[in-house]
């Protein structure tokens, strides 16, 4: 790619190129091959480097890596410690964080959040209001469940697969290590009058728990 490119200059750190309208710190890091355009930011210690792409008004900040052939576009944003990379994509509202890792080709999108030690990888989705976290691995489209709106307050309920088995999540109640049976508990504690169904949604996890453990 020629060094003349109107509209945009190389980064200091890495030599990649950035769009005039976008906004990348003087101490991140983006490679020669990479680009940075639209209104996007990038911003910290992050790096984007390989043929990766951020675009739109996506933001990669703190330690996180955004490489390979992977792309952050739309409203989407990668941060803390986490990895993005082979060709997957992150767009929409959807946030991976933490020490999230990202790969292969997975998306993560609309306003799904993926965190802590997460790993997404092969051809899995988290899309919608998804919440995957801890020790979940997800490598496949149905590794990952979600039913809503559900409840008194139209939340969305999450079954993921673990190394270990599954987590469950509900909106802001996503304890690590939480069961279904904790799920039904906090239920009757908190919306008893919603407690049929909850126990349908719950039924459902139970048949793909199930399959989960089959293979």
């Amino acid at each position: 790619m020629s060094d003349e490119r109107p509209g945009w200059h190389r980064h200091p750190i890495g030599g990649g190129w950035v769009e005039d309208t976008a906004s990348v710190d003087e101490m991140a890091h983006i490679g020669p091959d990479a680009q940075v355009y639209g209104d996007a930011e990038v911003f910290g210690a992050a790096r984007v480097y390989g043929a990766a792409r951020v675009s739109g008004n996506a933001q990669v900040c703190g330690n996180a890596r955004v490489s390979g052939a992977a792309e952050v576009f739309e409203n989407a944003q990668v941060y803390g410690a986490a990895r993005v990379s082979g060709n997957a994509q992150v767009c929409g509202n959807a946030q991976v964080s933490g020490a999230a890792q990202e790969f292969g080709d997975a998306e993560v999108f609309g306003a799904a959040r993926v965190y802590g030690a997460a790993r997404v990888s092969g051809n899995a989705e988290v899309f919608g209001a998804a919440q995957v976290y801890g020790a979940a691995r997800v490598s496949a489209p149905r590794h990952v469940l979600t039913v809503g709106p559900i409840g008194s307050e139209d939340q969305t309920l999450t079954l993921f697969r673990t190394e270990t088995g599954y987590g469950v999540s509900v909106g802001c109640w996503h304890p690590d290590g939480a069961t279904l049976d904790d799920l039904t508990a906090e239920v009757q504690r908190r919306a008893p009058d919603h407690a049929d169904e909850y126990e349908a949604a719950m039924a459902l996890c139970r048949v793909r728990i199930a399959e989960w453990e089959k293979r």
